[in-house]
């Protein structure tokens, strides 16, 4: 399940909990997804992880990836918060291969990661 995390204007924040679904990502993220581009033409986001990766189906990393590539060139900023560091290196070398800045925090740095997604730092 994904939860929208209530942020500023600029930034569509989530929180990962438990299973997450095709349905997930269709019900909650793209909708906040469209109308941050639809309001600012950039995406600011923000994932906070509480749930192990293997947690997402299928359906949900294609539903991830449709938004990626539906708005390639609008990511501004994006920010992933786990305390696994293979998802933090992962999500700080992404930004080497796809337009915008990608960068991983730790759960202790929530409001860093905030903070820096809302271009604060």
């Amino acid at each position: 399940m994904i939860h929208q995390i209530d942020t500023t204007d600029n930034v569509v924040a989530f929180r990962a909990l438990a299973e997450v679904t095709k349905e997930d990502f269709q019900r909650v993220v793209v909708p906040a997804v469209e109308k941050l581009v639809k309001q600012l033409n950039e995406i600011n986001f923000l994932l906070v992880l509480d749930t192990d990766l293997e947690n997402f189906t299928a359906g949900a990393w294609l539903q991830d990836a449709m938004i990626g590539l539906k708005h390639l060139g609008k990511w501004n900023r994006a920010a992933i918060v786990s305390d696994s560091e293979e998802i933090i290196s992962f999500t700080n070398g992404f930004s080497y291969i796809v337009p915008g800045e990608f960068k991983g925090f730790k759960k202790l740095e929530f409001n860093k990661a905030l903070n820096w997604a809302e271009g604060n730092i």
